[in-house]
């Protein structure tokens, strides 16, 4: 059990998303960075898809009301367990009584994710324990983390704690595919798409980064009917500044769709900052597709060395 002492807003209980309901006009959910989340859980010996905390405001204080193991993956923010420091990506053991303070994040991933032994304890929606705050559903009542909210693990006091893993790079630019409208755009906002630096702007959230940079045109009018978007969709708004579709995504909209990002980095654009730049780089399906089977495979690798790990301690 924890209870939550301080937070600065938006902290959520999710996990890697909703599947399923796109059907019904239920977006999937889950965490903006499904690779840390998931790295979070094998090194508890959770599954992958265990429920968690995404925390993207700071700082962010809990107290463990019983013992409990727990990993913090993704963003460094200098973690301190009753003032003791801790090491990033790794996983730890609380005692009754002792508090976990994340302060403000290193340079670099802008979220951090939090696992419990089991996974955090929270009712399954369509499948689901991930928090859709626009339905108010899911997690918590539906609703960001607040002081004194309290939160159980599914199997606490089983943590085996002091190991960790080495992450993935971030790295850069991000690759993309061109989609159904980006013929349409004029050559030079072609060319555009992946020369701009695009900033992220402060109006950016889990459901869509909204970004700033040059001025794409296309070359006549375009005008949609609603169709169905999934996240790391860009879509482009008559203001020529692209939309990209992030975890808390509605399943439809009307705007042209120019790029999607893979799915093999929507885990890197979702550490982004706020107030940060971005670059796109044009990829194919092939290329997609390999560095889907990569990612894949530094997870198996990752959850192989820390059984490995777990069985000597």
């Amino acid at each position: 059990m924890i209870e939550i002492v301080a937070t600065a807003g938006l902290a959520t209980v999710q996990d890697l998303g909703r599947s399923g309901s796109l059907r019904y006009g239920v977006g999937r959910a889950g965490a903006m960075d499904r690779v840390s989340l998931a790295a979070a859980n094998l090194l508890l010996g959770n599954e992958e898809d265990a429920a968690g905390i995404e925390i993207q405001i700071f700082p962010f204080t809990l107290c463990f009301t019983g013992p409990c193991g727990f990993a913090l993956t993704g963003a460094d923010c200098g973690a301190k367990l009753d003032g003791t420091n801790l090491l990033p990506w790794s996983a730890y053991t609380a005692t009754t009584g002792q508090e976990l303070t994340l302060g403000l994040p290193s340079p670099g991933p802008s979220r951090a994710y939090l696992a419990l032994s089991g996974g955090v304890d929270v009712p399954e929606v369509l499948g689901s324990r991930s928090t859709q705050l626009r339905g108010a559903f899911g997690g918590l009542e539906g609703r960001a983390l607040q002081a004194g909210d309290r939160l159980s693990a599914a199997a606490p006091g089983t943590g085996r704690g002091g190991f960790g893993l080495v992450p993935p790079k971030l790295g850069d630019p991000v690759r993309v595919l061109p989609a159904a409208e980006y013929d349409l755009l004029t050559e030079t906002a072609q060319d555009l798409v992946w020369s701009t630096a695009w900033k992220i702007t402060a109006q950016s959230d889990r459901y869509g980064y909204r970004l700033a940079g040059e001025t794409l045109t296309f070359a006549e009018p375009v005008e949609m009917l609603s169709h169905g978007i999934v996240p790391g969709v860009i879509q482009l708004p008559p203001s020529g500044q692209p939309i990209v579709q992030m975890s808390d995504a509605q399943p439809s909209g009307g705007y042209p769709k120019i790029g999607t990002v893979i799915d093999a980095d929507l885990w890197r654009l979702g550490q982004a900052p706020i107030g940060g730049r971005i670059r796109f780089a044009r990829t194919t399906w092939s290329e997609a597709v390999a560095a889907g089977e990569a990612l894949r495979r530094w997870l198996a690798e990752a959850g192989r060395l820390i059984r490995l790990q777990r069985g000597r301690t």
